[in-house]
């Protein structure tokens, strides 16, 4: 779980995670916790939509206007945003609405943003994502896809850039998740509950501690947080150079055609995430065992399914795996150690 998010915050075009597990195992924890571990970044002064101030695919048509005119637009810096999508949010909430009696009594596009502005540039975080209403569902698909959201009332349209990694959460006992949704996210990661009885305790009594004396807590961890946020910024900077073979790349596909992966994007997902765990170890060449690390994250979610079964656990993709890239099987292995 913590490699699918740190990998998509140094690549955000991976395409988010979907994290499933049982209750009580931390997942809204880990995920609120990841944008303490990013980097400011710039955006437009006093602009709704976080626009970047040197990017024209990530700036609004009013910053896209000002900038084609000449003029330099203020520049400021914020923390990365973390959006929470809930369960009951209406249509309107999300997307933004247009106050109607304003634009037609003043002439002016009276546009009052919505959680998909404000998560441009960021993160969008779905708790209990396999519980979400169709509507809004098809909502997140389009935006998703796009990386804009246009909202349409009354003859006046408005649009604005939402690019966005998609984080879910759930549990699988509550519902499964619609296949179209699903597929919309790069990487699947599964948590169980942890079984050792020392993990247990430890983890038992970090957050006793935490609970206890939380300032004195953050401050112990200060220095490791800033270690992996330094790491993480190296990756981002580094990513660009990192590269693939040829014959690793025919590899990856022939597994997903192996497994019967519908579309590509199991293909896609794969080179970027094996480009982004190399950048995040600061190497520029990818290596199987890169890809050994992430494919399973990529594909598992991907592969057709009876609809009384559940996701695949990982064995399927693992198995084709070391088929094609021409590895012992795991019981091989272990019965050669």
């Amino acid at each position: 779980m913590k490699l699918a998010l740190i990998l998509n915050t140094i690549d955000p075009r991976i395409g988010g995670v979907m994290i499933m597990g049982d209750r009580g195992t931390g997942k809204t924890t880990t995920i609120r916790a990841l944008a303490n571990l990013l980097p400011e970044i710039n955006v437009v002064a006093d602009d709704p939509f976080n626009s970047d101030p040197t990017d024209p695919e990530l700036m609004s048509d009013e910053v896209k206007a000002l900038t084609a005119s000449g003029q330099t637009p203020a520049i400021a810096q914020m923390q990365v945003p973390m959006v929470d999508l809930p369960l009951g949010a209406t249509e309107d909430r999300v997307c933004g609405t247009i106050d109607i009696e304003k634009a037609l009594a003043e002439g002016v596009k009276a546009f009052e943003p919505g959680l998909l502005a404000k998560a441009n540039r960021g993160i969008l975080y779905v708790d209990e994502v396999n519980l979400l209403d169709d509507h809004l569902v098809d909502v997140l698909l389009d935006s998703a896809a796009s990386g804009w959201n246009t909202v349409e009332r009354e003859g006046i349209s408005i649009r604005h850039p939402a690019r966005f990694v998609l984080v879910g959460s759930g549990n699988p006992e509550e519902g499964e998740l619609r296949p179209q949704l699903l597929d919309r996210f790069g990487m699947h990661a599964e948590i169980h509950t942890v079984k050792d009885p020392t993990l247990r305790v430890q983890i038992v009594e970090e957050r006793s501690q935490f609970d206890q004396e939380p300032n004195a807590y953050l401050d112990n961890h200060t220095d490791n947080q800033k270690a992996l946020q330094d790491q993480i910024v190296n990756a981002q900077n580094n990513l660009a150079n990192v590269n693939i073979d040829h014959e690793l790349r025919v590899n990856i596909s022939q597994v997903c055609s192996e497994l019967d992966v519908d579309g590509l994007r199991g293909d896609i997902v794969s080179n970027r995430a094996a480009k982004a765990i190399a950048a995040f170890e600061g190497r520029t060449e990818v290596t199987v065992d890169d890809i050994r690390r992430v494919i399973t994250l990529c594909l598992r979610h991907r592969l057709r399914k009876d609809p009384l079964e559940s996701i695949d656990s990982g064995y399927k993709v693992s198995k084709v795996f070391r088929q094609v890239f021409g590895l012992p099987d795991e019981e091989e292995a272990d019965i050669a150690a």
